[in-house]
């Protein structure tokens, strides 16, 4: 990931999402591109200003999800900043929705003043769990599941645990199954929604991934877990069990699992 903040070189010294370059101008004002040959690598490359008020045309989940909209509404620092890296990458510019502001309201945990990382900073970093819904649902793994201070910025008040691994939590709900095919989580579908509470994590063994499926019909979740997540991939076996609660929920099955998408 690559960000790039449009915003004045003393908005930036005050602080700035970590790991940001802030963007440079030349004495007649045309914005500098970085590096062109490390742009073309990037996945995702992510510009931003102080609020980015061009995006307030973007549809409602957009705005739900997580801050992230693409740049097709009328011109901003961050939007023309965009346009003019567009042309380096080979995914589509990202804007990111409110700006500096909005960002750093809801994780203030990732500013900093920070300007130079060595290698071996950004190696020791540890990422957060992915948000499915914004300060409500998390999805992470067994070692964010244990790091006090990410249960501290994101507020954390309840855990699911699924897994055979254990660790200690006052609002914890542990489903141990093996980390296997014939891991049997359909059993464990009504106890695990029965318990999901206001805000909780869910943490995973490496093959059983997805349980935030359970709150919508398997095609709905699908597609929106996508969107948080687009590498993530539940064996078969999983997928069938969360058909199988489809059906049981809503008296037919909605979802054709036969999609090769699944």
């Amino acid at each position: 990931m690559f960000f790039s903040d449009a915003r004045t070189q003393r908005e930036y010294n005050e602080s700035h999402i970590i790991t940001a370059r802030r963007i440079e101008q030349s004495p007649t004002g045309e914005y500098l591109v970085p590096d062109s040959e490390e742009l073309g690598c990037v996945r995702y490359c992510v510009v931003y200003d102080c609020r980015t008020s061009s995006l307030d045309c973007c549809d409602y989940e957009e705005e739900e999800k997580g801050k992230v909209a693409r740049e097709d509404a009328e011109e901003g620092t961050a939007v023309q900043y965009a346009r003019s890296l567009q042309q380096f990458t080979r995914h589509p510019v990202l804007v990111l929705k409110g700006g500096y502001k909005r960002f750093s309201a809801c994780y203030p945990f990732l500013r900093t003043q920070k300007i130079l990382w060595m290698p071996q900073e950004l190696d020791n970093f540890q990422p957060y769990p992915v948000e499915i819904l914004p300060a409500k649902l998390y999805m992470g793994n067994f070692d964010q599941a244990c790091d006090q201070q990410i249960q501290k910025d994101l507020k954390i008040k309840a855990q699911v645990n699924i897994s055979e691994q254990f660790a200690e939590g006052s609002k914890y709900l542990h489903v141990s199954v093996p980390d296997s095919l014939e891991a049997n989580l359909f059993s464990s579908f009504a106890t695990i929604c029965h318990f999901i509470g206001e805000l909780f994590l869910i943490w995973y063994s490496v093959q059983i991934p997805n349980t935030s499926l359970l709150s919508f019909c398997l095609q709905r979740a699908w597609d929106y877990v996508l969107k948080c997540k687009m590498n993530v991939r539940p064996h078969r076996a999983f997928v069938k069990q969360l058909s199988d609660w489809e059906t049981q929920i809503y008296g037919t099955t909605i979802t054709d699992i036969s999609e090769p998408n699944y």
